[in-house]
């Protein structure tokens, strides 16, 4: 059995998980499987499909997938390179060539050099046209007729009631939960929660994804244990502490009623164990 191997085959076994679980996961045959943790590659199809297939197991049982492809990448067969494809020298430009855009670009600085003025003395032309005509419109000999001069009668609104708006009083959460990180270990987070009941989980999936559910500890009873095909959002009443296993953090996000989990976003397979504290308190 190969390094590689032995420590996917470990993560597996402390995850709980069969070959055959796996398998039902991943739907990577059970036999390409085998070979990965015995280090027998030639039974899969292709390098390319090695590296795939490793990264795939490692995300299920819970490892950086990254991580281990770097570390072990010396024991997996490497992809063919590519041959290197020749390139032909480029052909440097005719010096006339050169010199006839040196030419047409002198031209052009030119021509924007003598539209600016004239562009001026255009707008100062059409400002002065402009104000001369409106000075004739408004000329003060001309006399105002006493017709058109007549005030006309001013209407006086009634005077409106003043109406005092109604105060609304907008309703103030009585159990909003509140999230608080007592530790990482053994790769779960551990999370807190306040106040202690009437809380519900929400898991908002986007995309396909493995997700575990479970009732007070990692080893209790399973509420939810497949894997998402489609993005859905899966709800669950929060009576006791519940474990969570994300298979792809990245395409799932989690809160408690409106209080959300800041897991960073990241690829990648990650766990938690919620607890209301006044579990917390009487288990203490």
């Amino acid at each position: 059995m190969s390094d590689l191997g032995a420590l996917l085959r470990k993560a597996r076994e402390q995850c709980g998980y069969t070959l055959e679980d796996v398998q039902e996961y991943t739907k990577i045959r059970k036999r390409y499987l085998e070979a990965i943790e015995t280090g027998d590659y030639k039974v899969l199809p292709g390098s390319f499909y090695v590296r795939a297939f490793v990264k795939t197991y490692a995300e299920t049982v819970g490892l950086d997938a990254e991580e281990v492809l770097r570390l072990y990448h010396k024991e997996l067969p490497q992809p063919a390179t590519a041959e290197t494809v020749r390139t032909e020298p480029r052909m440097k430009p005719a010096r006339r060539s050169l010199q006839h855009n040196d030419r047409l670009g002198k031209v052009a600085v030119s021509l924007l050099m003598w539209a600016f003025p004239i562009l001026i003395v255009v707008v100062i032309y059409i400002y002065l046209s402009n104000n001369g005509s409106d000075s004739k419109e408004l000329d003060p000999s001309t006399p105002i007729s006493t017709e058109t001069a007549s005030e006309s009668p001013s209407v006086i609104a009634p005077p409106s009631e003043s109406v005092t708006p109604p105060v609304i009083e907008t309703p103030t959460p009585s159990n909003t939960a509140s999230l608080t990180l007592k530790e990482t270990r053994n790769s779960i987070n551990y999370y807190e929660i306040t106040p202690g009941q009437g809380h519900q989980l929400r898991l908002e999936v986007t995309d396909k994804c493995w997700i575990e559910v479970r009732a007070n500890s990692r080893s209790g009873e399973k509420l939810y244990y497949k894997n998402v095909n489609e993005a859905q959002t899966l709800t669950f009443d929060m009576s006791t502490p519940i474990y969570v296993n994300v298979g792809r953090s990245d395409f799932v996000t989690i809160y408690v009623d409106e209080a959300m989990i800041d897991d960073g976003n990241k690829p990648g397979s990650t766990k938690y164990l919620l607890t209301p504290l006044m579990e917390t308190a009487a288990a203490q």
